[in-house]
């Protein structure tokens, strides 16, 4: 009987042994499937967060372009504002105004009228257009012969006015 006692304690310790082998063998293996597809996971990850970065790097590019454009406009025009003062500042409207009003007024609607073109420009609407009819009549009374009487001229010292004839 001590025989048999002792088979099955053997055995009973083989199949203990064999199990936990077992056991540590299917544990390992689901933890390896697991760091595996964590693994697969973060790599994804690691590429999405270098794309982006090579995204943002390349957006960040872009944007010092576009402020360096800004930046040389900026000075553009504040260049253009300090020349327009200046010109301001050299004006006595008020005595040129009694000296020659049409003249002064043909000055004001050409200014106007160039204004007003590059304004539609700026909007993305058609220069092609025809100006407003507060800027289309002109006056029955001539002015310079050589200034541009289609109102085309970058020039805003035209002596024709472009405006409705106030009288």
């Amino acid at each position: 009987m001590i025989k048999i006692y002792g088979i099955l304690i053997v055995l009973g310790l083989l199949g203990g042994g064999v199990y936990g082998a077992k056991y540590y063998y299917d544990t390992t293996q689901n933890t390896i499937t697991i760091l595996r597809d964590n693994n697969t996971k973060l790599e994804i990850a690691v590429d999405t967060a270098q794309d982006s970065i090579e995204t943002l790097q390349g957006d960040m590019t872009k944007l010092a372009n576009l402020n360096k454009g800004l930046q040389e406009d900026l000075q553009k025009a504040e260049a253009y504002g300090d020349e327009l003062r200046a010109k301001l500042s050299n004006l006595d409207l008020v005595v040129e105004a009694f000296k020659d009003s049409k003249v002064l007024e043909g000055k004001m609607n050409g200014a106007t009228a160039n204004l007003w073109r590059d304004f539609m420009g700026d909007t993305g609407n058609s220069t092609d257009r025809p100006l407003p009819n507060w800027l289309q009549q002109f006056p029955s009374r001539a002015g310079n012969q050589d200034s541009d009487q289609s109102g085309e001229s970058s020039d805003t010292s035209s002596s024709i006015t472009e405006a409705t004839p106030t009288e």
